[in-house]
């Protein structure tokens, strides 16, 4: 019997300081093939990135490292309603 894996995914919110750059837009291109990660979207008006990410691989936590690592002065987690 073949078994599949499902995926859940969920959508975590952080704020940021900075506007990334060129360096760091590179960085977060890398990150999108990163297994698990499936979307991540800027919005610099309101200073914020969204990640959609599978949560059978990783936690809200691990999305914030991975965006740190890009050089993104991630902030605190934002609520999403």
């Amino acid at each position: 019997m073949l078994r599949r894996n499902r995926m859940t995914y969920l959508e975590v919110a952080y704020r940021y300081l900075t506007p990334p750059g060129e360096a760091e837009l590179r960085a977060i291109d890398s990150m999108r093939e990163v297994y698990g990660i499936q979307r991540i979207q800027f919005n610099e008006k309101e200073r914020t990135v969204r990640a959609t990410f599978d949560a059978s691989r990783f936690k809200a936590e691990a999305v914030a490292k991975l965006l740190r690592q890009a050089g993104i002065d991630v902030q605190e987690q934002l609520v999403l309603a």
